[in-house]
């Protein structure tokens, strides 16, 4: 029993090996088959490069915030803020974009004279924007 069972998978082995292949899919010479077929991962599919975001600049002044040239002027800012009367002009800008800044002194937490950092930038005075020590961690200008 044990020899024709012997001799039954050494035929189905031989006539495997028997079988006529198509041309061109392997060579004659070789009776081993590399194909895999489904067991291969596939190639993912090509997608956009990611694009490492531009750090901001610290500190900086955001859009909205008030720039006066003088303490005087920034004074003269919040009392009128504040419903008060003021009499002659408020030297203050509104900043449009976001600009980078160096802080020259602090006198309290409403209170910093800064002084523009950019090539393009040349000028100085007090704000009431909260310009804390360091910028907020993880901050991009890019977001997906």
């Amino acid at each position: 029993m044990k020899s024709t069972l012997t001799m039954l998978l050494i035929g189905a082995c031989l006539a495997t090996l028997a079988i006529p292949r198509p041309a061109g899919a392997q060579p004659s010479d070789s009776n081993v088959s590399f194909d895999a077929g489904g067991l291969m991962p596939k190639k993912p599919a090509p997608r956009l490069p990611d694009i490492a975001a531009q750090p901001l600049a610290w500190p900086r002044l955001d859009p909205g915030a008030v720039v006066c040239r003088t303490e005087a002027d920034l004074d003269k800012l919040g009392e009128r803020r504040h419903g008060q009367h003021v009499d002659g002009p408020i030297d203050c800008q509104i900043v449009r974009a976001a600009t980078a800044i160096s802080i020259v002194q602090r006198s309290g937490p409403g209170r910093t004279e800064v002084k523009a950092s950019g090539p393009k930038a040349d000028w100085s005075g007090w704000t009431d924007a909260w310009l804390p020590e360091k910028g907020s961690v993880g901050a991009t200008s890019v977001s997906r």
